[in-house]
C-alpha cells in the first residue's frame, strides 16, 4: 500500500456518512463552512526511501556477508545493490518503514504546508464571509492542522484552534478517528456560531468531507 492509499482506509463508508451528517448539522447553526479533509500523506518523502533502503541494505548485506564468510568487497557490493533495490520497493509498499528516517520537524513542516495548500486548492478562502474552517488530517504523519479564514481568526484566538487540534490528534492516535472528527466539527461550530450565526440565505458552499486518495 503506498502513502496515498492510507486515506482510503482511514474511515469506513458509514463513518464518512456520519461525519458528513455531523458537518451538515453543525453548519445549520452557523454561517461557517467546516471541511474535514483526509490525505494519505502530506509528502512522498523520496529521500527517506533512499536513505532507508541504503541503511537496511548495508545492515543486511554486512550480516549475510559475515555469516557466509565471504569477505570479498565485490560480494558485499553485489549484496548491497540487490538489497537496496529490494528495500526501495518495500518502502514504497510499506510506508511505515520510512518513519525512522523522518524527523518530527520535517513531518510537521510538510503537514503545515500541505494544509495551507489544501486550504486554497479547495476554496476555503473564498466563502462569502471568509468563514472557512479546514480540519486537515494527514494519516501517515498522524498529524492534524486546523486552519480558519480571516473572518474567524479575527474573533477566535489561534490557541483555541490549537486546543481542538490537540484533542483531535489524541483521538486519532487512540483509534477513535470518526468520533474525534465528529467532535471537532461540533466544537468548531459551537465556537464560531455566536460570532457567525447562520443567515436565512446561507448555502452550503463547500464539500462536507474530502478524502484525497
Amino acid at each position: 500500500m503506498n502513502l496515498h492509499h492510507l486515506a482510503a482506509r482511514f474511515l469506513t463508508a458509514s463513518e464518512q456518512e456520519g461525519i458528513q451528517n455531523a458537518v451538515r448539522e453543525a453548519e445549520s447553526t452557523t454561517a461557517a463552512e467546516i471541511v474535514p479533509l483526509v490525505v494519505g500523506a502530506s509528502h512522498d518523502y523520496p529521500k527517506a526511501e533512499t536513505l532507508g533502503s541504503m541503511v537496511y541494505a548495508l545492515i543486511l548485506g554486512a550480516i549475510l556477508t559475515e555469516l557466509f564468510g565471504a569477505r570479498h568487497m565485490w560480494i558485499f557490493l553485489a549484496c548491497f545493490c540487490l538489497f537496496f533495490f529490494g528495500f526501495h520497493e518495500l518502502l514504497k509498499r510499506f510506508p511505515a518503514l520510512k518513519r525512522p528516517f523522518l524527523s518530527k520537524e520535517r513531518m510537521e513542516d510538510e503537514v503545515s504546508e500541505g494544509a495551507l495548500t489544501a486550504f486554497f486548492r479547495h476554496g476555503l478562502f473564498g466563502t462569502r464571509d471568509r468563514t472557512g474552517i479546514l480540519i486537515y488530517i494527514s494519516v501517515f504523519e498522524r498529524k492534524v492542522w486546523i486552519l480558519a479564514d480571516s473572518g474567524i481568526t479575527e474573533v477566535v484566538p489561534q490557541s483555541t484552534l490549537n486546543g481542538l487540534t490537540a484533542e483531535l490528534t489524541a483521538g486519532i492516535k487512540g483509534g477513535r478517528q470518526a468520533e474525534a472528527i465528529t467532535a471537532a466539527v461540533r466544537k468548531c461550530a459551537a465556537i464560531v456560531a455566536p460570532h457567525f450565526p447562520r443567515k436565512a440565505d446561507d448555502a452550503d458552499e463547500l464539500a462536507n468531507l474530502i478524502i484525497e486518495k
